[in-house]
């Protein structure tokens, strides 16, 4: 029988370091290798070139100042019920924040619905926000808002992807974790890395947000010294995670490691 020889993780001592050094220990791993060699999707924040056929949601953001907007998305597997959709679109709305919203079917339970199934919002919600917010039902180009320089918050569910996506790209998060590993991922961002606001305690999962929580977050991420602060550390930590997947960094290394580890085999 063979045995595993090594681990893989989508992640970067920059990030995860003392944790990852904590499963290096001998009596957790015992003879099995261990390489991070992510995160495999990091960006450079920057302003995309303008053209017409980019998404309109990134024409859109042209137009904004920098930071000055929240982007919120939940992935693809993620269940709202039609009263938390309401309420989280009239926080936004009351915030006076500039947003882009990605709305799928998935948020109300339908992952593989159209739009017709999407859940109503409050009545006159779009034509309240026409100007300030953007809603995107379907597919949205998440990298390119993450890296643009008008968006300086994400709302997210804290899938890992999303989350190694908005520290590569420096921009700090309100974590709203479901399931899965997404609370330890939460946990990361708002209490290892303290790049984000909670919207609550794992243990109030089940209960519903209301607007009034969803609009103070956001006025306190993007709107606030405090925000601002985070923004900073954010966008520092982003600049490390570039450089370590740059020639001579700690994730470039760490490849090249496993590489050549297998190259032998």
């Amino acid at each position: 029988m063979n045995y595993p020889v090594g681990e893989l993780f989508d992640s970067s001592r920059v990030i995860e370091g003392e944790y990852l050094e904590y499963l290096e220990r001998k009596e957790l791993k015992g003879s099995k290798k261990l390489w991070a060699m992510g995160p495999f999707n990091h960006a450079n924040k920057s302003l995309a070139t303008v053209s017409e056929n980019r998404h309109k949601c990134l024409q859109w953001l042209d137009s904004q100042p920098p930071n000055s907007v929240i982007y919120v998305s939940f992935g693809t597997t993620t269940t709202f019920s039609d009263l938390q959709i309401k309420e989280l679109a009239i926080g936004l709305e009351r915030s006076q924040q500039r947003f882009v919203w990605v709305a799928r079917a998935s948020d109300k339970g339908d992952v593989f619905g159209d739009e017709a199934k999407m859940a109503d919002f409050p009545d006159g919600f779009e034509a309240a926000v026409e100007g300030r917010g953007l809603v995107v039902r379907g597919w949205a180009p998440q990298m390119e808002i993450l890296g643009h320089l008008a968006t300086g918050g994400f709302m997210s569910h804290c899938g890992w992807n999303s989350t190694t996506e908005s520290i590569s790209t420096g921009v700090p998060m309100i974590t709203w974790p479901m399931h899965s590993d997404q609370p330890w991922n939460a946990f990361l961002i708002t209490d290892a890395l303290r790049i984000g606001l909670a919207v609550y305690d794992w243990e109030h999962k089940d209960e519903l947000v209301t607007a009034a929580v969803v609009e103070d977050l956001i006025r306190r991420l993007i709107d606030s010294t405090e925000g601002d602060e985070m923004r900073k550390k954010a966008v520092e930590l982003a600049d490390s995670v570039r450089r370590s997947v740059a020639d001579g960094g700690a994730s470039r290394k760490e490849t090249d490691s496993f590489i050549s580890y297998i190259s032998r085999q």
